[in-house]
């Protein structure tokens, strides 16, 4: 918990030293890869994040969370497909998940599939996420469509 204290407070190397500690206490426990992995995602380091979601989908492949995140990753590094699926599955496992949706519509706008990405959004907004508005303003220059 200290690690993603650390981690909302923008202390990441802090926060990757207590994720890792907790990682060694209880190799066996899910949350810390996802969170050490969320560490490595906001310092831009992609692959070891993608790593660490991997492990812990593996070690508990019933949370929504690591595939929200994995999803994430995955539409940073230009792989929207396998970025779709992540969140087409914690959606599965989910489906009241505002961020699993409000994420797959940044996926599916980075694809060009603007309708869908509007559906997304307003599912994400019906059920509490208020889209960014810079992401609202670039889906509607590039679909041609107001909100």
């Amino acid at each position: 918990n200290r690690g993603f204290a650390y981690l909302k407070k923008g202390e990441y190397d802090k926060a990757l030293a207590d994720f890792n500690q907790a990682i060694k206490l209880n190799p066996n426990y899910a949350k810390p890869y996802n969170n050490r992995g969320a560490a490595y995602t906001v310092k831009g380091n992609y692959d070891l994040a993608l790593l660490d979601f991997n492990q812990a989908i593996n070690i508990d492949p019933n949370n929504a969370e690591p595939y929200i995140n994995r999803g994430a990753a995955y539409t940073v590094k230009g792989n929207y497909g396998q970025a779709i699926s992540d969140l087409n599955k914690a959606i599965n496992i989910d489906p009241n998940n505002a961020a699993a949706y409000n994420n797959r519509a940044v996926a599916y706008f980075s694809k060009h599939e603007y309708e869908k990405a509007w559906e997304d959004v307003r599912k994400a907004e019906a059920l509490g996420k208020e889209a960014d508005p810079k992401f609202l303003r670039a889906l509607e220059e590039a679909s041609g469509r107001q909100r």
